[in-house]
């Protein structure tokens, strides 16, 4: 994709909540939380947290093409939420599990983005390639949902 071309996926996160909305079902989005992230971090479990993003939860629901904004009561108190397009792992109906995965876009290191900057193409990444080993498969098998609320599975 030519680096000045914008992703698709902030034009999929918004049809995918608007298609949540108009059904009646509970958007909720699936975020892998990093510096860029601004949540309540006792929410937080293993890098990630889950939001219920639905107009009776949020106020001020701002989905941008860098960033999702808005406000919410956590415990009864007011937060102001900002999450990194890049950082949304999942948009998906809480009442039918329906929705769409995305890949993470992980942060550069300081040195490509500067390499990039000043070269104005991209550098090294972390897409497939020979100078890159492959990551090693988990070691462990992934949980079964208990009962409550429907839990996406990634599949690569």
């Amino acid at each position: 994709m030519p680096s000045s071309e914008i992703s698709t996926k902030p034009y999929l996160l918004r049809a995918l909540y608007e298609w949540c909305v108009d059904n009646g079902y509970t958007p909720h989005l699936s975020v892998k939380v990093d510096s860029r992230s601004q949540v309540p971090s006792e929410y937080v479990r293993n890098g990630e947290i889950t939001l219920n993003v639905s107009p009776s939860a949020v106020h001020k629901l701002q989905m941008g093409n860098e960033l999702i904004e808005f406000s919410a009561r956590f415990a009864g108190v007011a937060r102001q939420i900002s999450v990194p397009v890049a950082c949304i792992c999942a948009l998906y109906a809480r009442e039918t599990g329906h929705g769409m995965t995305f890949d993470v876009d992980a942060p550069k290191p300081a040195a490509q983005a500067e390499a990039e900057k000043e070269t104005g193409r991209p550098g090294p990444s972390n897409e497939a390639g020979p100078s890159l080993p492959a990551p090693a498969p988990p070691t462990t098998e992934p949980t079964k949902p208990g009962g409550g609320k429907p839990r996406l599975r990634r599949i690569k």
